[in-house]
C-alpha cells in the first residue's frame, strides 16, 4: 500500500482496485444500526482545510469517526495562520501533537507534497489549488462501477472547466490507469493545450459536446469556477450554457444506460439543467454517499490496514 495519496498517479490499478473493493465493504457500515468500526480507534485525523469546503471536509469527518478515530477540524480563518503562521510551522505544531494523518485542502498546487516532507504521519490531498483531488477522483471511479457494473471499456466525456478543476486531473489519471477512455470537452479557453497527452496518453480533446454525447457512458460536468477567472473566458453566462450546459434535448441524446455526474457544487441552468441534475439517471447526490465509503477505505488501508 502507498505512503500517502497525494495524486491520482499514486495509484496503479491494483492499488485503486482494492480502494474500491475496500470502499464496497464500508459501504454495508451504512445500512447499520450502530454506523462505526472500531478500525482506527486511538489514531488522530487532523483535517487541515486553508479553503472553504462543505462536501470534503464533512465526508472525511464522518468517515474518520465512522473508523473510531479522533478527529480534529482546523481551519485557516479565525488561527494563527492569520498571524502570519507559515504551514511548515503549523505542520510541526500538528506533528507535536500526535497527528497519525493529516487530510489537507491549500489554495497552492504542491502544498500536500510539501507537507508529506515535514510530517511523519500519513498525508491525504483533499484538493490543492488546480492541482487535483485524488480521493474525488476514487468516488467518481467507485460510483461508475456501482451503477455500470466496470470500469475498464468505459466511455467517459469529462465537460467544462478543465482548466481550473483538480477534479478532471485527477480523474483523467485514475480513469485511464483503470481502463476507462477519458474525452476532455469545453471550450478552447479552459482546456490547456496538451493536457491530454501530458496526463495521460490517449485522452482525448474535443470543443463539441453534441458530438461527444451519443457515444459517451459517463458525462461528467464540471463547475464553472469563476472564483478563479481572473479573466474573460468565455462570452457570457447564457452562451456558455447555450454550447456546453447539459440541458434537457442534450440529455436525450446520451445512450440509455449513461449516467451523469457532478462534483458538485453545481451551477444550476448554466452547465446542467434542473431537470438533468435531479432525474434518475443523476448520480449527484450518489456520489456524497459513495465519498465517505471511499474516504473510510482510504484511511483505513493508510492507517489501519497497512499494519495488518
Amino acid at each position: 500500500m502507498i505512503r500517502h495519496l497525494l495524486s491520482g498517479a499514486d495509484l496503479d490499478a491494483t492499488t485503486a482496485t482494492l480502494i474500491l473493493d475496500t470502499a464496497a465493504e464500508m459501504a454495508t457500515v451504512a445500512g447499520r444500526e450502530v454506523k462505526k468500526l472500531p478500525a482506527l480507534r486511538g489514531r488522530t485525523v487532523v483535517n487541515l482545510f486553508y479553503e472553504d469546503s462543505t462536501r470534503t471536509r464533512i465526508s472525511f469527518e464522518a468517515a474518520a469517526k465512522r473508523l473510531s478515530a479522533d478527529v480534529i477540524n482546523f481551519s485557516a480563518k479565525g488561527s494563527s495562520v492569520s498571524k502570519g503562521e507559515s504551514l511548515k510551522d503549523t505542520a510541526l505544531t500538528l506533528q507535536a501533537m500526535g497527528a497519525d494523518a493529516v487530510v489537507i485542502r491549500h489554495p497552492a498546487s504542491g502544498a500536500p507534497h510539501r507537507l508529506a516532507n515535514w510530517v511523519d504521519g500519513v498525508v491525504v490531498n483533499a484538493g490543492d489549488g488546480t492541482h487535483e483531488h485524488p480521493t474525488q477522483a476514487l468516488l467518481d471511479a467507485y460510483t461508475m462501477r456501482s451503477r455500470l457494473g466496470r470500469l475498464a471499456g468505459l466511455q467517459v466525456a469529462v465537460v467544462g472547466d478543465v482548466l481550473h478543476s483538480r477534479v478532471a486531473r485527477s480523474n483523467v489519471l485514475l480513469l485511464s490507469t483503470l481502463g476507462a477512455k477519458v474525452t476532455l470537452v469545453g471550450p478552447p479557453t479552459l482546456i490547456p493545450v496538451d493536457i491530454a497527452a501530458a496526463l495521460a496518453p490517449g485522452t482525448d480533446v474535443s470543443y463539441d459536446l453534441d458530438s461527444v454525447l451519443p457515444s459517451a457512458d459517463v458525462v461528467m460536468m464540471l463547475r464553472v469556477q469563476r472564483e478563479r477567472m481572473a479573466d474573460s473566458y468565455f462570452p457570457s453566462a447564457r452562451e456558455y450554457a447555450r454550447r456546453y450546459g447539459l440541458d434537457g434535448p442534450r440529455f436525450r441524446r446520451l445512450p440509455d444506460h449513461a449516467i451523469v455526474m457532478h462534483p458538485g457544487p453545481m451551477n444550476r441552468g448554466m452547465e446542467i439543467a434542473p431537470e438533468v441534475a435531479d432525474s434518475p439517471r443523476s448520480t449527484i447526490v450518489e456520489q456524497v454517499t459513495n465519498g465517505v465509503s471511499v474516504r473510510m477505505a482510504v484511511l483505513y488501508l493508510l492507517l489501519g490496514g497497512k499494519n495488518q
